[in-house]
């Protein structure tokens, strides 16, 4: 990984990211992995020397680091602190770092994981969280044969604002939020995983012909263009259409001194967040396509 330092952090920061202390160990695939879009984790692997990253934009990751050290310094007598765990499993070596183990009076185990987040992610439904809590679930009583009763989220809102709190009852009312995820049947956990590593299977087949499995639009958190029935000055839509001709009629037939807004799509994951963009054909393509 190439590190610049655009924004002139100081050097603390900078040493500290150049210092990692994240690894998946001897596993092939990490749970990390199993979740990431697979065109994304074999690009990642084919061009981790050139993957150019600012240090601005590792920040809050940093706090994510920083949070273990409380886990660390917090712990009961019956916690168990980021412990990776390993196994075997459709034929790939799998590992999973999980952050905090609680183990109950009747010898099970409720999982929860921490996350430096955003008061807005903590009060949506996250299918990625609780994909990645179930794989947790699944390690856990895979490898150490104990019964998993529970999963939790553990959210450290970053940007939580106490006048919100007071004004928005759906608003986090501290800035630790606690989250109850939903733990699946056992089979379910185990196909799940099935499924995401024969997707990883084939894309490590494709790559070796030149070929990369295509993100989904879910994957690349992909926002459709929309047209919004404006009033001219005006600053909220009237309507929302998905097609300019279902805006123009609606203008037409109701609202004649009205005008349409187009509201530029975009592919949000590629644009802000995916560090091998850069390097990914089927983005490249899409960027050649709008211009």
């Amino acid at each position: 990984m190439i590190l610049t330092n655009k924004h002139n952090l100081p050097q603390t920061f900078v040493n500290v990211i150049q210092r990692p202390t994240y690894s998946k160990g001897s596993s092939e695939i990490s749970v990390t992995e199993i979740l990431s879009p697979p065109q994304i984790v074999q690009l990642r692997r084919q061009y981790s020397d050139q993957i150019e990253v600012d240090a601005a934009d590792q920040v809050w990751s940093l706090f994510g680091s920083a949070v273990h050290n409380i886990l660390q310094h917090g712990k009961d007598d019956n916690h168990v602190v980021e412990e990776r765990l390993f196994t075997q499993f459709n034929n790939w070596s799998i590992s999973g770092q999980i952050d905090l183990q609680e183990y109950q009076t009747d010898g099970s185990v409720v999982i929860s994981d921490y996350k430096v987040t955003s008061a807005w992610a903590v009060q949506q439904e996250k299918t990625e969280w609780i994909d990645q809590l179930n794989i947790y679930a699944w390690l856990v009583e895979r490898v150490k044969s104990v019964p998993v009763t529970g999963l939790k989220i553990v959210g450290i809102v970053r940007d939580w604002s106490r006048r919100e709190a007071v004004n928005k009852e759906t608003y986090p009312q501290a800035p630790v939020v606690v989250i109850d995820i939903p733990l699946w049947e056992g089979l379910v956990r185990e196909n799940y995983i099935r499924d995401r590593l024969n997707m990883h299977n084939e894309a490590n087949f494709s790559a070796v012909s030149g070929e990369m499995p295509a993100c989904t639009p879910e994957e690349m958190w992909e926002k459709p263009t929309t047209y919004a029935v404006m009033k001219p000055g005006g600053v909220r839509a009237k309507r929302v259409f998905n097609t300019p001709e279902e805006a123009s009629h609606y203008i037409i037939t109701k609202l004649p001194d009205h005008k349409i807004e187009v509201r530029e799509g975009g592919r949000t994951r590629c644009e802000s967040f995916c560090q091998v963009a850069p390097f990914c054909e089927q983005y490249q393509r899409y960027q050649r396509e709008k211009s």
